[in-house]
């Protein structure tokens, strides 16, 4: 895929610094960002994690096409010069992106709880759906764009390496015989198509819910339990 003109733009405008200039995130002087005071400045390490989280908004949103400098300075609330400063290139802004979004999205344990229950194995994915919507768009995204541009797919097969390990570290808790990979394959694949399926609106909280009630319940009959949850 090619950039568009406002990515070129972006990617080769000059990233301000104190040499009689504004420094990369502060507005200039006479521009509509410095005399509103739209424009914040932030700490190095505030500044790029804010940035990380408006670019997964912004992919996750309008897709991966629209990610430029500008369109994650304006998420972003600072200057395009900042992101400019912070990441270089684009290619390096959906890189450490896509790295953020993993730790985001196994930070959260759901996969992982590492109680070896199966009513705790991915509990709360649904809330987890509804409140990172744009998270998860972001990773759909990033999975097609692969398709078109081969150079991202190490990439999202880190970020699906880190699922399957996550799971099936879990599935093997619960599991007396342990989990093949080929079963962990298709766990976290049904998994996926339930995340999926909500986050488009093919499917609502409660389908979602109610797959995930017959996947513990063979989790279960595979763990040699009873297929319903005992109090």
């Amino acid at each position: 895929m090619t950039e568009s003109a406002e990515t070129r733009q972006d990617a080769h405008g000059p990233a301000r610094d104190g040499s009689g200039t504004s420094p990369p995130g502060a507005a200039p002087a006479g521009s509509p960002e410095g005399r509103s005071g739209a424009r914040k400045r932030l700490g190095y390490g505030e500044g790029r994690e804010a940035l990380l989280r408006a670019a997964v908004r912004v992919v996750g949103r309008r897709g991966l096409r629209h990610l430029t400098y500008r369109a994650v300075a304006e998420e972003a609330g600072v200057t395009h010069g900042l992101v400019v400063h912070h990441f270089g290139s684009r290619d390096a802004l959906i890189e450490e992106s896509l790295a953020h979004a993993i730790r985001v999205s196994l930070s959260s344990s759901l996969l992982e709880p590492g109680t070896g229950r199966p009513e705790d194995f991915v509990a709360g994915l649904t809330e987890m759906v509804e409140e990172d919507a744009d998270g998860q768009a972001y990773q759909y995204e990033l999975l097609l764009e692969a398709r078109r541009r081969p150079e991202l797919l190490p990439q999202v097969r880190e970020l699906y390496d880190e699922y399957f390990g996550a799971s099936r570290r879990e599935l093997d808790r619960i599991l007396p015989q342990g989990v093949s990979p080929a079963l962990n394959r298709v766990v976290f694949a049904a998994l996926d198509g339930l995340v999926l399926h909500q986050l488009t609106g093919i499917a609502d909280r409660e389908d979602t819910e109610a797959g995930l009630a017959e996947l513990r319940s063979l989790l279960r009959l595979l763990s040699g339990g009873p297929a319903t949850e005992r109090d």
